[in-house]
This record gives structure tokens, sequence and C-alpha cells, in this order.
């Protein structure tokens, strides 16, 4: 993660989101201050709650394309098991074809459901960045570690055991690319300063006072923890945070599943819902683990992004419930229809959901029928044939050969003869 969030190239890319998030969270703080609230932690979950509303209408959408996925499901899982085990190119262009038939009838785009996972993930990233170092992105955060970094800048001018210091501080505190003399850096290094830290420089620089101190270490906590530290691996009352991170998240990951009813979750046959399903059960574990590794703000921001994606869910639910997928399925082939129009392509047409599944179950429960019929009946004619040139003979002897051989020119003669009546009888 730190690799992700400090490299040049994650720079260039999540720079510009996360300083525009970095504003509306600075937005929020000085919201709080005004009330005489200086705390990063509530900050963090009104911040997570300005951008969970911001990003509803994608989620919304997102939500639509996976009902109408759930919905068509079923066709498209007759067209896989149709096509199941056939890996020529030929079988293949084929089930690309009648796949593309299903979406094209159901207003469908496989990039859909993508699209608002695209556009959240740069978002998603940076928030990862500003949190883990909000000082860097929070303006009114950051001028009150400058406070006390003009105090160090003055203290380390007259003594040169402050910097030495500071910077065996920066090293085992992971401050990356440490400068004395870069102010922005010293803001990172106080930003993870433990109590024990801030004890530790107070004795180095006396003009830091216990006020100053006491304000920042109230600001930077969260119902007693520090957000700038990890919970570590020691047992602690802050493992509260990474145990609450990984099951939060897994009720919000449970809650989404069951609203898209998608049957082809317990589907064996389908890798992708069974890599979705090993995913549901990782990705929390994943959370509970990181949490345990990453500054507690980092957690405090996870618990909170899941406890709000819940109530989200229960809305998003309760609306979905209420939406009539025949009329969505029409709008969307409405819309696809106009640019098909656009690329002189002719349209396509809407099928009612209900009757389309319905019909492709018949058809289908009817040919497994006359499957089962055809191989019932060929089981019975080998067992007739069996039991008829084998009577009174062992089988597999020279006497159930020369029976069959016998029989067999019986059995022809019977029906010559037969055919002969009927001829005469004509």
């Amino acid at each position: 993660m730190d690799f992700l969030l400090l490299t040049k190239d994650a720079g260039k890319i999540l720079g510009p989101v996360a300083s525009l998030l970095g504003v509306i969270m600075n937005g929020i703080f000085q919201f709080t201050s005004m009330f005489g609230v200086f705390n990063i932690g509530l900050c963090i979950i009104l911040f997570t709650l300005i951008v969970k509303l911001l990003m509803f209408p994608l989620t919304i959408k997102q939500q639509k394309s996976t009902k109408i996925m759930s919905v068509m499901n079923p066709e498209v899982q007759l067209i896989q098991k149709k096509y199941k085990g056939k890996k020529d190119q030929d079988s293949m262009m084929k089930q690309n074809a009648e796949l593309q038939a299903v979406y094209d009838k159901y207003g469908y785009s496989a990039t859909a459901g993508c699209l608002p996972l695209l556009i959240q993930m740069p978002i998603l990233l940076a928030l990862y960045r500003v949190i883990y170092n909000i000082p860097a992105y929070v303006a009114s955060v950051k001028d009150m570690f400058m406070q006390v970094v003009t105090l160090i800048q003055a203290a380390m001018a007259n003594n040169t055991a402050v910097g030495t210091q500071l910077t065996e501080w920066a090293t085992s505190l992971r401050v990356m690319n440490f400068d004395l003399a870069d102010s922005d850096k010293l803001v990172d290094l106080l930003y993870k300063f433990t109590p024990e830290n801030w004890a530790a420089l107070q004795q180095l620089v006396p003009s830091v006072s216990s006020e100053m101190v006491s304000q920042i270490e109230h600001m930077n906590s969260f119902l007693g923890a520090n957000l700038a530290v990890a919970p570590g691996w020691k047992p602690s009352v802050l493992w509260i945070i990474p145990i609450l991170a990984g099951l939060t998240q897994w009720y919000s990951t449970k809650m989404i599943t069951k609203a898209q009813g998608n049957t082809s979750a317990d589907d064996s046959d389908n890798p992708m819902a069974q890599s979705m399903k090993s995913m549901n059960t990782v990705m929390p574990l994943m959370s509970a683990f990181f949490c345990v590794t990453f500054p507690a703000g980092i957690g405090i921001y996870w618990i909170a992004s899941s406890v709000l994606q819940i109530i989200q869910q229960w809305i998003v639910n309760a609306y979905m419930d209420r939406v009539d997928v025949d009329a969505m399925i029409a709008k969307n082939v409405e819309k696809m229809n106009a640019k098909r129009a656009k690329k002189g392509l002719p349209p396509t047409k809407v099928n009612s959901t209900a009757a389309s599944v319905k019909e492709l179950y018949k058809q289908e429960e009817a040919r497994q029928a006359k499957l089962r019929e055809k191989a019932q009946k060929s089981e019975a004619l080998v067992k007739e044939s069996t039991e008829y040139y084998n009577t009174n003979a062992k089988p597999g002897s020279l006497a159930a050969k020369a029976a069959m051989v016998q029989k067999y020119n019986e059995k022809n003669n019977k029906e010559k003869t037969s055919k002969e009546k009927t001829s005469n009888k004509k």
C-alpha cells in the first residue's frame, strides 16, 4: 500500500483527485471547528458520508445493471451450457453471437457494470492517499502542525541533537525521503508521532508547550486511538478496529450479493461465480489483516465506509424492489436502438423477460425429455435383444453364439413369413 500511495507514478494519476478530496476534507474540518470540535476521526466519518452521497448515482446505475444481468442470467447460462467444452473457433464465435443477441434483447452493455467501478476506483485510491497522510491534503490540520514545525526549526539552529533525533525518528516511523530542511516532511513525521515521541520532543524543544501537544493529540485521536498509528500485532484494545473492519465489510458484501439475486452464485460450473464467492470470503479477512498494519485512520475509514454501505444498500434494495424490470429493460433498449440508428443498424426488439426465460426453460426441458426417452428405448432394445439371444445358454459360450445365430435366422424367417402373409392378404 505504501508503494501505491507514495510512488511518483501513483502521485501523477491520483494527485489531482486527492487534492480535490483534500479540499472537501478541509471544508469539513473548518465546519466542525466552528462548533469547537477539532477531531480528524469525526471528519473522516463525515468525509466518508459525503463521498458515499456523491457516488450514490453511480451505485444506483451499477445496481440496475446487476439487476438486469440477474434477470437475463438464465438465458446466458443456457447458452454457456450449450457450448460447454467446445473450444474451437467456430463454436466460440457462435456463442459470442448468441450472447450478444441476448444482451441486445435486454439492452444490456457488458461494460455497463464496469464503468461505475472504473470511475470509483481512482476516487477510492485517492481516499486512501488523503486519509493515510491527512496533513498533506488538509490545510487546516497542516497549519496546527506547522506551529510546532516553526519551533523545531528554530531549535535546530541552536542544537544539532534535535536534527539527529528527528532523523532517527523518521527512520523508525518510516517517513520516506525525509529531509530536515523540508517543512512538509517534518509535518509528515509529526503526524505519525506517538505520545512517547511527543514527550521526548518536549524535552528536546521546551518551547513546544503541553497545550500544543494536547491539542494535536486530541485532534489526531478517535475513541482513544491515535489515527496515525497502526494497531499492530501486540494484543490491545485497538484490535477492535480490524475486527470491526472485517465484520462490517463481510456483512456489507453479503447484503450486496443477496441484492443481486444472481442465481449463478451457486453454479459450480461457473468459474467467475466461484471466484466471486471466494473473494466475498477472502476480502473481509484481508481488510482485517491490513487494518492491523495500516494507520488506525484507514481502519476507521473502512468501518465507516462499510456501515454507510450497509445503510445505503438497504435504501437501494428498497428502491430496486419497486423498480419495474421490464420498463427498465425497455428504456435500455430504447437507448441502445438510438445508438444503433446512428450506426445505420436495425433496431432490436423487447421481449417479455418472464415469458422469454420460461420459453427457454420449456425448450430445454423438452430437449432433455427427448434425450431421456431415446436413451430408455435404446436400453430396452439392447436388453430385449440380449435376453432373446442368450436364452438357455451360458452367456459368451459357443452354445450361446450358435443359439444367437440360429435365433437370429428364426427371427428373420418369422418376420419374412409375416410380411409374405400380409402381402398375400392385400
